[in-house]
This record gives C-alpha cells, sequence and structure tokens, in this order.
C-alpha cells in the first residue's frame, strides 16, 4: 500500500480525496491548515494544522512514510506550495500540483488588475463607494483603510476579532454560488465595485458574470507565481497520476 498525502484547501481536494480512497493501493491523508471551516464530506484520514515550515513538512513526511504528495491548495496559498516543493525534494517523493485554471478575461469584463491585495486597495475606482470584498478573511485589514466607502465583506469564516476591519458590514457564506443569487446581492447592497482574487473554479465565478452584466468593475488580483513541477488542472488528470504510479 501506497501513501498519499493531499494538501487541501479547494473543493477539488475534496473531489479527489473521495475518489482517491477507492483506489485498490492507496491509503489517503488529507492535510488542511484550519484557515475555514473543514469540509463535512471529506473522507479518509485528515489532520488539521500547519506544519512548521518546510522543515516540518520533511519531518512529517518521512515519520508517515508518505509516499506520494499532491499540492491541490488554494492558488493562492504560495508558501505551502513552496514548502511542499522543497520538502517532497529533499525526502525524494513525486510530487503534483492540481491547479485549477485561472479566470479568463472576456472582452466585456472590466477589470483591474493588480498584483497584491495591498495594491488592490488602492486600485478601487475613485467615483466606487459601496465595495464587495471576495479575498477571504485573512487579508481584510488594508481594508480598513478605506474610512470613506462601505465594504461587504463575505468568507467563509469570521476574521479575527483583532482584525481592523472597513465600516461595512460581514457575510459568512461558502460557495457555490448561483448567478441569480450573485445578480441579486451586488444589487440589494448597492454594489458599485468589486475587489476579488483570480481563484478560478465554478464555485464563485459566478460574481464575475453578475458584474459584467451590470457593467461593474472588477479590481482582479492575480495569482501568485508556482513552483516548478507536474501541474494537472482537473481531478481526473490528478487520478490518472496516481495509477501511473501504481495506485
Amino acid at each position: 500500500m501506497k501513501r498519499l498525502l493531499i494538501l487541501g484547501g479547494t473543493g477539488d481536494a475534496v473531489k479527489l480525496a473521495n475518489l482517491a480512497i477507492d483506489l485498490p493501493e492507496l491509503v489517503v491523508i488529507t492535510s488542511l491548515a484550519g484557515v475555514t471551516s473543514a469540509p463535512k464530506n471529506l473522507v479518509g484520514d485528515v489532520r488539521i494544522g500547519g506544519f512548521g515550515g518546510e522543515a516540518g513538512l520533511i519531518a512529517y513526511l518521512q515519520t508517515e512514510q508518505i509516499d506520494l504528495l499532491i499540492d491541490a491548495t488554494h492558488p493562492f496559498a504560495a508558501q505551502i506550495s513552496r514548502n511542499a516543493a522543497g520538502a517532497a525534494t529533499k525526502v525524494g517523493i513525486p510530487r503534483l500540483m492540481l491547479i485549477r485554471p485561472e479566470w479568463g478575461r472576456s472582452p466585456e469584463d472590466n477589470w483591474i488588475e493588480v498584483e497584491s491585495v495591498e495594491a488592490a486597495v488602492t486600485a478601487i475606482p475613485a467615483g466606487a463607494e459601496r465595495i464587495f470584498v471576495t479575498i477571504g478573511r485573512q487579508q481584510l485589514a488594508p481594508f480598513a483603510s478605506l474610512t470613506d466607502k462601505w465594504c461587504l465583506m463575505r468568507s467563509i469564516d469570521p476574521p479575527d476579532l483583532s482584525m481592523p476591519l472597513p465600516p461595512g458590514k460581514l457575510l459568512l457564506d461558502r460557495g457555490p454560488f448561483s448567478l441569480e443569487s450573485e445578480r441579486e446581492l451586488l444589487r440589494e447592497y448597492q454594489i458599485q465595485a468589486i475587489v476579488s482574487k483570480n481563484s478560478g473554479g465554478d464555485a464563485t465565478y459566478a460574481k464575475i458574470i453578475a458584474a459584467r452584466e451590470l457593467g461593474l468593475p472588477v479590481i482582479m488580483v492575480k495569482r501568485p507565481m508556482v513552483p516548478d513541477g507536474e501541474i494537472v488542472t482537473d481531478v481526473a488528470g490528478a487520478i490518472e497520476w496516481l495509477i501511473d504510479r501504481g495506485c
């Protein structure tokens, strides 16, 4: 039996674990950082919490005798992906990155592309006073400087109580979101601009379509660079990779 460690954090990671567990020669372990509530339908062994950097991950891989590593973290979880690349190389085990394609820009989209969340704050058009901020809970602090604007902030879990927030409302919800509900949300709160990360996938893409239909600008944070290594863009490709390795 081979032992697979999935670094989770996306819906694709959950789908992968649920399919991989049926492979006859494989033990599946999924690791979650714990920054959001764990999915209820995740099967197999699950660990929650960080590893303590690259060195901690190396120790875990060795102690648990991990044979294969799949990085299925969020496209913006750059540090854990770098740690995974270094640890897998030093331990000498195969590593795969499961990265969903990023959203493509339509000619009808009004995107303002920026390199970071901090840059997104300064890129918000001056005339936009009601902002929909959909970047998760961990990077809301830079928006606290927007004292002259109102922000609708959506995340799965609430931010830390010590984190400064801008004026506005916190909305706790988990995708997928329908186009109809996203249209209604933008209209109900009279949103004039959206801040989003280019996460890709279908679960939250409806807000991009709704913004396109309503002619709203989207301040789009670009993805960070990923480490060198083998990449697949869907769960089927990851399962094929496992099968090719005797699972």
